[in-house]
């Protein structure tokens, strides 16, 4: 072989070796790239869901809180166990009256 077909050959092994490189960095970066893309998207999907959680969990704080004012009220607390616990005054008669449903 002459030495012009030895660094052709050469040159040729070289460009094959980059391209092959080249094409390893690049499909290692691209998973790297769709597979934090996809971990950003789980992760916002996550906070989403735990957004909507907070929204429910504030409204029911603030319906436990008026629950808290109201049975601070005395007159309420009395009201409340006559009608849910059928207590009664000294000297009232419980009737109980059916519901239509």
């Amino acid at each position: 072989m002459s030495k012009t077909k030895k660094s052709s050959n050469r040159a040729k092994i070289r460009i094959c070796m980059f391209f092959v490189l080249f094409g390893s960095i690049t499909c290692y970066l691209s998973y790297n790239f769709f597979s934090n893309i996809e971990k950003i998207m789980k992760i916002n999907a996550e906070k989403q869901e735990l957004g909507d959680k907070l929204v429910d969990l504030k409204d029911e704080e603030d319906i436990l809180n008026s629950d808290i004012k109201k049975l601070q009220d005395p007159d309420y607390v009395a009201r409340y166990a006559r009608e849910k616990y059928m207590y009664s005054k000294d000297g009232e008669i419980i009737i109980r009256i059916p519901d239509d449903d």
